[in-house]
């Protein structure tokens, strides 16, 4: 028994839900060695199964849980005699991998357990059901997403210590002020300004815990409204290009092509191809 399904929409620049489903698997069932593009979290409702990662071999059962990163080789296995039921939950976005260590979940450290409540085998379980909801349901499956993700960060192991990790913090503010000020022609020397630190510390905490410089999130925090505007706004391409704070429209048309793989006009295009 296998139910499944998919959701593939960008507008949400911090965390985008792509995948759930939940798995009944075959004595045996093996997938991998192969890689996935995006982040998948497995939960163990029942029986039991080895996940091999980074050349390390866990053996997991009910109310055990693990992480597949992207472009990483993974192997999963259901054990012969009593095979694994899970749920699983793929994400992707900006915000992914900086919530994923709240939670104290990354390539040396996949695997989780989780037995207080039933919150998780739920959440999973309504994520699945919102297949029945149209109009609510992009909202009600990211309200689900950031649910599940939070009570792993709540009662992670180490957590406290994570928390107060000025680094995170650091990278929080800044973030915060790109998001408030996007619109105009801010710079990163501004920002740097804001948060209190030099411009190449800001880089660095920046690299390290969200693997974007400061720069290259800003443009594509950017891209992702100006993305969001073209699909839910009329603005034409230079209203566009000024409110997510380019004033230069040429500018904003290369940079654009240059993250999107295509002109904006081309991503409109393409928009109005999907609604018809």
């Amino acid at each position: 028994m296998i139910e499944k399904f998919y959701i593939n929409n960008p507008s949400h620049t911090d965390l985008n839900m792509y995948r759930c489903g939940i798995e009944e698997c075959s004595p045996g069932y093996t997938w991998g060695p192969a890689v996935r593009d995006h982040y998948i979290i497995h939960y163990i409702l029942e029986g039991c199964g080895t996940y091999i990662v980074n050349g390390k071999k866990y053996d997991l059962k009910k109310y055990d849980g693990f992480l597949i990163c992207p472009h990483t080789v993974v192997c999963y296995r259901a054990d012969n005699n009593n095979p694994w039921i899970y749920s699983w939950v793929g994400f992707h976005g900006i915000k992914a991998e900086s919530y994923l260590k709240q939670a104290n979940l990354t390539l040396d450290n996949p695997v989780f357990r989780y037995e207080r409540d039933n919150t998780l085998e739920d959440c999973l379980k309504r994520m699945i059901e919102t297949k029945t909801l149209s109009k609510s349901r992009e909202i009600m499956l990211l309200g689900l997403l950031y649910e599940f993700l939070s009570c792993l960060i709540e009662y992670a192991p180490d957590n406290t210590n994570y928390r107060k990790d000025k680094k995170e913090l650091y990278v929080k503010k800044a973030v915060e002020y790109i998001a408030m000020n996007y619109s105009r022609k801010i710079t990163i020397d501004e920002i740097s300004k804001y948060v209190g630190l030099d411009r190449s510390y800001l880089y660095s905490i920046f690299k390290n815990t969200i693997s974007l410089s400061p720069q290259e999130y800003l443009i594509k925090f950017r891209i992702e409204k100006a993305c969001e505007l073209m699909e839910y706004s009329s603005l034409s391409i230079c209203g566009i290009s000024h409110s997510v704070g380019y004033e230069d429209q040429l500018l904003f048309s290369k940079t654009f092509k240059k993250v999107k793989g295509f002109s904006p006009s081309e991503f409109q295009k393409k928009i109005k191809e999907k609604k018809n």
